[in-house]
């Protein structure tokens, strides 16, 4: 099916927003194994598959209406050298991201291919459930403190 060029670029612009997410989440995840977080490397890890699935579905969705995905484009990446500058990292990453993911849908909406706004709809949800954690684990840091806030983190 021919897709709407806007919606094309849009997509792309999406999924080189998810490309990066994903080396993101990537390097926090395992930055937090060397320094034996292992809970928020698990949790790293999980947001960045997470996002492998969102860059899944726009590739598959991309090539349905006959666009061609852009796999070798990346937005700059933010690394935190710490664990309180990651989550504020990638909750700055998740904030885009919703925003994006909204201005897609309005755009879907105003051209009538509800297929992609229901895609859209479907990633945002994900976004908006990755930011909760992320505020979560801000707010911790906040009433526990730093120190009390990664020793729970260990094991």
């Amino acid at each position: 099916m021919k897709g709407n060029a806007e919606i094309i670029k849009r997509l792309n612009e999406l999924l080189a927003d998810e490309l990066t997410a994903i080396s993101q989440y990537m390097v926090h995840s395992e930055m937090c194994a060397n320094w034996r977080y292992d809970k928020l490397h698990q949790a790293a890890e999980k947001r960045a598959i997470d996002e492998m699935k969102h860059a899944e579905r726009l590739i598959g969705r991309i090539i349905f209406l006959e666009g061609t995905p852009i796999v070798n484009s990346l937005n700059p990446m933010h690394i935190g050298a710490n664990v309180g500058d990651q989550h504020e990292n990638d909750r700055a990453s998740e904030e885009a991201a919703i925003k994006a993911y909204n201005e897609g849908i309005r755009l879907a909406v105003e051209v009538g291919d509800n297929g992609s706004r229901e895609l859209l709809e479907s990633i945002l949800t994900d976004e908006e459930e990755h930011l909760d954690w992320l505020e979560a684990q801000l707010d911790q840091i906040k009433q526990m403190g730093i120190q009390g806030y990664l020793t729970e983190q260990i094991g």
